[in-house]
């Protein structure tokens, strides 16, 4: 007898990096179900930041939110902060900061817990300061800010590498140390490409297009590369 099943993994993955004045913030294309693909054009991906804004748009300055997971969800939550955010902006007559944004994130996916988002988030940006800044998620509202995280079905595969080249501090050190990559922007793009397209060798749910979005001062810009379409 078939049986309904709330959820379903559309499978993907998510990396953010921060560095001292940007933030990249990437995610394969591919949209499947098992053995099956769905899409090989289904961003990931809902931005705002000075530029190009993806339907739904989150309009948090220099802020962007990559999700992995069931698809559905994904698109209701990103509805969901988008319209909570269009009223802090009528409200306060300003953009929310990315740090808020993560805070009102954490919020959105506490409230459902007891039948919560089946989305894996990682949120990228600026910071107050011009500082790159990444929160990673979990599906219940729990987060933390580093330095890089990796979300979704490759994560497992890209987090080794990311660690072994980026050492992040420990957030448990007194003084606090600021959780960004020593990497110049171009190579923390060049470190996101090589852990992708290393990672679309071994998962099958990673492929088709690489979605990267880069945040920095002057705005943000988009670029798209090819993977393994097999």
């Amino acid at each position: 007898m078939a049986r309904f099943e709330a959820y379903e993994n559309n499978g993907g993955t998510c990396v953010a990096v921060a560095g001292a004045d940007y933030c990249v913030v990437a995610a394969d294309t591919r949209l499947s179900v098992g053995y099956s693909i769905l899409s090989r054009d289904s961003s990931k991906i809902a931005h705002l930041a000075n530029g190009v804004s993806l339907k739904p748009s989150i309009r948090a300055d220099k802020c962007v939110l990559a999700s992995s997971g069931f698809q559905g969800d994904v698109k209701a939550l990103q509805r969901n902060l988008s319209a909570k955010e269009l009223l802090y902006e009528h409200n306060h007559n300003k953009k929310m900061s990315c740090p808020a944004m993560a805070q009102l994130l954490s919020n959105t996916l506490y409230y459902k817990r007891f039948f919560p988002y089946y989305a894996f988030n990682v949120l990228g940006g600026l910071d107050s300061e011009g500082k790159g800044c990444v929160f990673t998620y979990d599906a219940v509202g729990s987060y933390e800010r580093t330095g890089y995280s990796s979300q979704g079905t490759g994560a497992a595969l890209m987090m080794p590498v990311l660690d072994n080249q980026l050492k992040s501090p420990s957030p448990l050190l007194l003084p606090a140390l600021d959780a960004v990559t020593p990497l110049s922007q171009s190579d923390a793009v060049d470190l996101v490409k090589d852990v992708f397209a290393s990672a679309t060798e071994r998962d099958i749910y990673t492929g088709d297009k690489l979605e990267i979005v880069v945040i920095n001062s002057s705005g943000s810009h988009r670029e798209f590369i090819e993977l393994r379409k097999d």
